[in-house]
C-alpha cells in the first residue's frame, strides 16, 4: 500500500509569516496537533506541532536562564529553543527541515520513517510540492482491513502481476486475522522472496505464512525459516 492510498489529501497549512497565534486558533479548531509549514510554491518548509508550544510556554519560566546562555553562545539546541521560546509566527516557531515522504513510497517505509524519528505525522510532497499528509493514525486504519479484501489484493496485485508470469489461481490463499497463508509452487527461490515481500507491503497485512516450493534455489542466504514470520517449506516434485 502507498503513502497516497491512506493520506488525508486536504492538508491545511500555513505561511512562515502566519502569526502563531493564528496557527494555534487553527490546530484548535482543527482538532490537529502539527501543522505543516508551507512556502508560496508548495515547499514544505517546516512543521508546527503542539511539542513547539510546549517549548515557548515552558519558556516562560525558563526564558531568564538562557538569555545567559544566549550571551554566552549556547549550543545549537540551546539556541533552537531559546529561537521558539521568542517566536511570533509560524516560520520562527516551526521545527526544520521537515520531515517528509513522497506520495509513492509504501506505508511501511512511513511506519518506519515516523518511530525512527520519532514523529506523529509526515508532511506528503510529489515532486517536490505539498499534496497531503500521513498520521500515525492512518497507518492503524489500514490494519482493519477486512481479511476478504486481503486474500483478492494478493490475488490480484501480486499474484496476478504479468513480469511474475503466474496462474494466481494455481495458488491456495488463505487469510485469517491479517495474517496471510499462501500455498503454490515457483520456479525459483528468488521469485517466491519477491512475491513474499510484496505481500508484507500491502497495508493491512500483520503477517506471512508462506508454504511455498520450487525447483531452483537461486538465493544465497540463510536457510528458509530462519524469518519469524516466514514458514517457507522446500517439497519434492
Amino acid at each position: 500500500m502507498k503513502v497516497a492510498d491512506v493520506m488525508t489529501r486536504s492538508v491545511v497549512a500555513v505561511g512562515p509569516g502566519t502569526p502563531l497565534k493564528d496557527v494555534a486558533a487553527l490546530m484548535v479548531d482543527r482538532g490537529i496537533s502539527g501543522v505543516p509549514v508551507a512556502d508560496a510554491a508548495g515547499a514544505v518548509l517546516g512543521v508546527v506541532s503542539e511539542a513547539d508550544f510546549l517549548i515557548k510556554e515552558r519558556g516562560a519560566g525558563a526564558a531568564r536562564p538562557r538569555l545567559l546562555a544566549r550571551l554566552l553562545g549556547g549550543g545549537r539546541r540551546t539556541k533552537a529553543e531559546i529561537a521558539k521560546i521568542e517566536a511570533t509566527t509560524a516560520g520562527e516557531a516551526m521545527t526544520s527541515p521537515a520531515i517528509t515522504i513522497d506520495a509513492d513510497e509504501t506505508l511501511q517505509a512511513a511506519a518506519e520513517r515516523m518511530t525512527d524519528r520519532r514523529v506523529n505525522r509526515l508532511p506528503v510532497v510529489d515532486d517536490g510540492r505539498l499534496v497531503g499528509i500521513v498520521t500515525r493514525a492512518d497507518v492503524v486504519r489500514a490494519f482493519v482491513r477486512p481479511d476478504a479484501e486481503l486474500a483478492r489484493l494478493v490475488r490480484e496485485e501480486v499474484l496476478a502481476k504479468a513480469a511474475f508470469g503466474l496462474e494466481p489461481e494455481a495458488f491456495a490463499v488463505a487469510v485469517r486475522a491479517g495474517v496471510v497463508e499462501l500455498t503454490g509452487w515457483v520456479e525459483r527461490r528468488s521469485l517466491a522472496d519477491t512475491i513474499l515481500a510484496e505481500i508484507r507491503d500491502l497495508g493491512g497485512v500483520v503477517g506471512v505464512d508462506p508454504h511455498l516450493s520450487w525447483e531452483i534455489d537461486d538465493v544465497e542466504g540463510p536457510a528458509p525459516g530462519s524469518d519469524p514470520d516466514v514458514l517457507m517449506t522446500l517439497r519434492p516434485h
